[in-house]
């Protein structure tokens, strides 16, 4: 009777350690099994990449998959090499479109021109994509309506005057549109005080029928060494030596293919992305894209913005705004008719401007008042 006591409780130990031994081994390895097969947290793929949405569209089969971000990205870096990926010739299969990238600190006070001006038709709705980067530590005026409604870029950061986040602002709305909608074709950089000089049809033919970009590209323009030193006298070398670099307006329309060119640029940007020892003479918006594209693609460029701007009056580095006064059906017409200055001295083109600057806040209604038999009327063009 004691021994098969005995043996029963040793039958019981063996089963108890038998299926400990089956625990030990069996919870890690299905604890390794849901970590291989479990998909990753969504949190964790909306801070290090972009999320992939297939946007369902029964009438249009055609319609491609979108990608845009659902969260900040710790790091630009990150979020830029993402974009850098995306395809350098847009969608054949959909219509090319325009990307409008508004750069502004807190509000857009020439948005209800800007909503005619988008508009204008049902038809253009389908042509273009707006995008605005913001301070998000600023407050933001309730003027982001109709087309700029939910616009903001969730990356968005501060950017400062005399610093290169300025340059890093932009980078962003261009990585934005070329991960957001595969038709983007022109990208087109705008500041708060910009408008359009033309309609809608006629600024979107210009653009979808070049296969250029416009923006300045000026060689020795008055103080370009030091704008060239100004980080310090070797700081630029020996990526961007002096004969490299160049100067040009701060806004210019790029082809998607030039678009790809600077969100991958990490060599020309690291010589840019630097603070400067003098103030006066800081200005890395107007340099950094002017020399990348002439360093990598000079062909591809008109050496022209298409965004006028009056320099024969500077109030401390900024060029000439007009007031309510000055907003006449004149001024448009005169602001068409002036030709582009280009870079490389070309003579055989004749191009047109198609926005202009800067332009008042208070101006906002004289210019509603010239917006459908002027501003946006074709015909009257002369």
């Amino acid at each position: 009777m004691i021994h098969c006591e005995i043996v029963k409780k040793l039958v019981i130990q063996h089963i108890i350690l038998a299926l400990y031994i089956i625990l030990l081994v069996c919870v890690p390895l299905g604890v390794i099994l849901t970590l291989i097969t479990a998909p990753r947290l969504a949190i964790n793929v909306a801070v290090t990449q972009p999320v992939v949405l297939e946007i369902q569209n029964s009438k249009n089969n055609l319609t491609s998959p979108r990608v845009i971000t659902s969260q900040p990205l710790d790091h630009d870096e990150l979020f830029l090499r993402q974009a850098s990926k995306v395809d350098a010739n847009p969608s054949r299969q959909l219509p090319k479109k325009l990307a409008f990238m508004f750069l502004t600190t807190t509000s857009l006070p020439l948005a209800p021109l800007w909503e005619f001006f988008f508009n204008q038709t049902s038809d253009h709705k389908s042509l273009y994509n707006v995008y605005v980067h913001v301070d998000p530590t600023q407050k933001h005026e309730p003027d982001f309506f109709g087309t700029f409604h939910n616009r903001i870029i969730p990356s968005s950061k501060p950017a400062y005057r005399h610093t290169p986040t300025l340059i890093s602002a932009a980078r962003r709305l261009l990585a934005h549109g070329l991960l957001d909608d595969p038709s983007n074709y022109m990208f087109i950089l705008l500041s708060p005080s910009c408008i359009p000089l033309h309609s809608f049809n006629f600024t979107y033919k210009t653009l979808v029928s070049s296969t250029k970009s416009f923006i300045e590209v000026l060689k020795e323009e008055p103080g370009w060494y030091d704008r060239w030193a100004v980080c310090g006298p070797k700081a630029m070398l020996p990526e961007v030596p002096p004969e490299a670099f160049r100067m040009g307006s701060q806004f210019w329309t790029l082809t998607r293919l030039h678009a790809r060119m600077v969100v991958s640029d990490v060599e020309i940007w690291s010589k840019f992305n630097k603070s400067c020892v003098r103030k006066d003479m800081c200005y890395p918006e107007e340099h950094y894209f002017p020399t990348l594209l002439h360093m990598r693609d000079p062909q591809g460029c008109v050496s022209a913005t298409l965004t006028h701007v009056d320099w024969s009056v500077n109030v401390h580095g900024h060029p000439r705004t007009y007031k309510p006064s000055d907003v006449k059906a004149e001024l448009i017409q005169n602001l068409r008719n002036a030709r582009l200055s280009y870079g490389d001295g070309s003579r055989t083109r004749n191009d047109t401007f198609l926005f202009a600057r800067k332009f008042s806040p208070a101006g906002i209604s004289p210019l509603m008042n010239i917006a459908r038999n002027v501003i946006f009327n074709d015909s009257a063009l002369v």
